[in-house]
């Protein structure tokens, strides 16, 4: 899926949307509460979660790091965005962690409610997909040598292509 630059000038949220980063682990029971409610035929949430591997090399753990103005900007945008698209999508969630994450951790949440499967699966996407392209958010993959010596590497976000398409 293909997605455009965002206006980001004062943008704040719609009152239903809810938008976050922190250290705290995210919760899945927390973001889907979030995103349901009783017009809803449909609640698609999509987790993130830190991988053993990355091009065939053992990963130890990931650091985030946020430019977290901004970010809110960005993902209050996206909420508008959506909104102007999929006009019955009623609620956005949207959860980036920052720090030090382990195998397994979950790193992003997004969670879409709406009253239909098809435009909530679509929106989820849009949201997945412009928020890697287009928020202020870093990682620093850590890696284990075979030598026992360990290595970094920062990575926008934005430059993780989609491989599961």
């Amino acid at each position: 899926m293909q997605t455009t630059p965002i206006a980001l000038t004062q943008v704040s949220a719609h009152p239903d949307d809810r938008f976050a980063i922190g250290f705290a682990p995210l919760s899945l029971d927390e973001a889907y509460q979030l995103a349901d409610v009783p017009g809803n035929g449909a609640v698609v949430l999509m987790s993130g979660t830190v991988r053993d591997r990355t091009d065939g090399q053992a990963v130890d753990y990931l650091e985030y790091q946020a430019y977290e103005p901004m970010a809110m900007r960005v993902f209050a945008a996206i909420g508008w965005e959506i909104r102007a698209r999929w006009q019955d999508v009623n609620r956005i969630v949207i959860h980036h962690r920052v720090g030090k994450l382990k195998i397994g951790e979950i790193s992003v949440l997004l969670a879409v409610g709406c009253p239909h499967r098809s435009e909530a699966f679509a929106a989820c996407q849009y949201a997945i997909d412009t928020l890697k392209h287009q928020a202020p958010i870093w990682k620093k993959e850590w890696f284990h040598g075979a030598n026992g010596t360990q290595s970094s590497t920062w990575v926008s976000i934005g430059a993780c292509e989609l491989i599961d398409n």
